[in-house]
């Protein structure tokens, strides 16, 4: 198509293969948008696109990723609040007419195998030109419409249902190093093979201190969870490959981090999550075992700062003053940390 329509904080480009969009980077754009830049969304990477009233005289273009088609999707599951929902193009409503037509104009362009069927077994009536098929590919009425590229009525032989996912991400991830601060410490990712967390002295737990700085190959991985820091309790943690059993509590996982006021806030954390889980599945054929996470900065024969390491030995001091660590951790971990200098 080559078109471009341009809307609230976005801008979508009709290209022949993809959809690309454009975020603005101003100060009322949502900071998750303004972070991703841009994205572009192959056809076959999408399940549908709708057309609905929005508020205050506005319509709203939604363009609906198959499942398994975009890390950052996969990542939020169902999480993100709907301004920063990167497929949502809001537009005024006199401009209906004109987003209408892109929309036939794009799904003319999807997929057919993107939407799974079931047997309608009968004929089916029309519905109005915005259309019922909703988000997930439900039904809202009875009367069942053909969502093809004209969007008009007919008579056919199956139903559209849920979207039919796909076995591999077709939307690129967040590219490049990327970091943040959680309440418990710092979780760092070099964008291609190793995510780190590094605790702070001033929020981490006893069971984290006690296991020490984390650093976790994406080979040894399987997924990643991500809960909101929008919500109560938000956090971050990894799901080594194995099954072991696990503390149910963030807090206390040393391959989690748990988010806070002003900590590990949705425009940092969330692609910090797609990026490590795309590494994930990037890497899936080429797993092996799961190995212990070995202390952050041990990489490589790379040596800590003097400094930290003094601070986690005064650290470590005080936790068994306080009795939290038994003299034989006290003196096993002391003697970990000195042969870092």
């Amino acid at each position: 198509m080559g078109d471009v329509l341009a809307g609230n904080h976005a801008t979508w480009e009709f290209e022949s293969d993809a959809l690309l969009i454009r975020f603005d980077r101003g100060n009322r754009t949502p900071k998750l948008l303004s972070v991703l830049r841009e994205r572009r969304v192959p056809h076959e990477a999408l399940a549908s696109v709708t057309l609905t009233p929005g508020k205050r005289g506005t319509v709203v273009l939604h363009a609906v990723p198959r499942p398994g088609a975009d890390p950052l999707m996969e990542a939020a599951a169902g999480q993100l609040k709907e301004a920063c929902d990167p497929y949502r193009l809001v537009l005024p409503a006199d401009r209906e007419t004109l987003a209408e037509y892109y929309r036939d104009e794009l799904r003319a362009r999807l997929p057919a195998d993107a939407m799974g069927t079931v047997d309608a077994g009968a004929a089916v009536g029309p519905v109005g030109a915005m259309g019922s098929v909703g988000a997930l590919g439900s039904v809202d009425s009875p009367g069942v419409t053909d969502v093809g590229a004209a969007g008009a009525p007919a008579h056919v032989d199956s139903v559209l249902t849920a979207p039919t996912p796909v076995d591999r991400f077709l939307v690129a991830p967040p590219q490049g190093p990327q970091s943040f601060k959680t309440y418990d410490g710092r979780a760092s990712f070099d964008g291609v093979s190793e995510v780190s967390f590094r605790w702070s002295w001033t929020g981490a737990s006893t069971e984290k201190w006690k296991a020490g700085d984390q650093t976790f190959s994406v080979r040894d991985l399987c997924g990643v969870e991500w809960r909101s820091p929008e919500v109560l309790d938000g956090y971050l943690r990894l799901v080594p490959r194995g099954g072991a059993p696990r503390t149910p509590q963030p807090d206390l996982d040393p391959a989690s981090v748990v988010f806070g006021l002003g900590y590990g806030p949705v425009h940092l954390s969330l692609p910090f999550a797609a990026a490590v889980l795309a590494a994930i599945r990037g890497r899936a054929a080429d797993r092996v075992p799961v190995h212990a996470a070995a202390p952050a900065g041990m990489r490589d024969g790379a040596s800590r700062d003097p400094g930290a390491v003094a601070e986690r030995i005064r650290h470590l001091g005080e936790l068994h003053q306080a009795g939290l660590v038994t003299d034989a951790e006290f003196s096993a971990k002391k003697a970990e940390l000195l042969a870092e200098l």
